[in-house]
């Protein structure tokens, strides 16, 4: 099938994120705060998912800078909105995320500044966008060959998230799986083993989410773990293993125990198995859209439609 994410390059299929973009598209556009998009790869991003129906971008940041990177880039920015700050990533920041907190804008979107200047304006307490849970964040990746989306979290924000930090995190994936038609989204703990060992505190926070799952502390899914990746993946090694799980060999969701054990998984999906992924920042008033300078192009469309999907 032809992928509508870039219509007029030949893109490899992507039907997972095709899929997505359709539904984003059929709920119409929303606004979206775009921070600080004073480079040429960032605002071509933001205008993109623009005529893909997904956003009405609202650019902030320097105004001279951001129409150099239009010109730079041959974008027409006669009919888009720009909020002018000074020269400064964090002025841009805040202008946006202030701009979310009013309720001009409905999601918030990364430019060409730092993620951590980004994140920091969210979750200052004057931009009143902080939610009731620890923020995370959630990729949804498309594998060549596997028949549905798999999530991720939390590989970007949450370094070492403690159990409670982690009861967050599945929370949150568990809503943006069911925003994207999961019905009952399954969600596996992942650690090395697939058994309890104190010696490896995973294994613990692992087996605790599963019986909080069981007694209500994490609602609309099918929670399990520990899992190690290849009972968690395949259900060929989780039977070998004397596995019953209703997640093992189908997960919808891999919770990872740590930042630094998910970047790897991600980007080794990604570079090795040709992965391509959409990610969001959740636990927010607004989704955040955080994507990184190495992303495709499409994948910044994809996580737009996510946003879409998830607000």
């Amino acid at each position: 099938m032809a992928s509508i994410l870039t219509p007029d390059a030949p893109a490899k299929p992507r039907p997972h994120l095709d899929r997505l973009i359709a539904s984003a598209r059929a709920k119409g556009a929303i606004p979206v705060a775009v921070a600080y998009p004073c480079d040429a790869g960032s605002l071509h991003a933001a205008m993109q998912a623009a005529q893909a129906g997904l956003i009405v971008p609202l650019l902030v940041g320097p105004k001279e800078r951001i129409e150099a990177a239009a010109k730079e880039a041959r974008l027409d920015l006669s009919q888009t909105a720009i909020h002018a700050t000074a020269d400064d990533p964090r002025a841009a920041a805040a202008q946006a995320a202030a701009l979310c907190g009013n309720g001009t804008a409905k999601a918030l979107m990364k430019g060409s500044l730092h993620s951590d200047e980004l994140l920091g304006a969210a979750v200052a307490r004057e931009a009143g966008l902080r939610g009731s849970r620890r923020a995370s964040h959630v990729f949804v990746m498309d594998l060549p060959g596997m028949e549905r989306p798999l999530l991720m979290t939390d590989c970007v924000v949450n370094i070492f998230p403690d159990l409670m930090v982690k009861r967050d995190i599945a929370q949150n994936a568990i809503e943006l799986a069911k925003a994207i038609g999961i019905e009952t989204p399954r969600v596996a703990i992942l650690s090395a083993v697939e058994t309890v060992n104190p010696a490896i505190p995973g294994t613990v926070d692992a087996a605790a989410l599963s019986k909080m799952a069981d007694r209500g502390q994490i609602t609309g899914g099918i929670v399990d773990g520990p899992l190690a990746y290849d009972n968690a993946i395949s259900l060929r090694s989780a039977q070998n293993k004397g596995i019953h799980s209703e997640v093992a060999g189908h997960p919808d969701v891999l919770l990872v125990p740590s930042l630094e054990a998910g970047n790897m998984i991600y980007k080794q999906l990604v570079y090795m198995a040709d992965a391509e992924c959409a990610g969001l920042v959740l636990g927010m008033r607004v989704p955040i859209i955080l994507t990184s300078r190495s992303d495709s192009v499409d994948a910044r469309i994809a996580s737009c439609a996510l946003a879409v999907l998830a607000s």
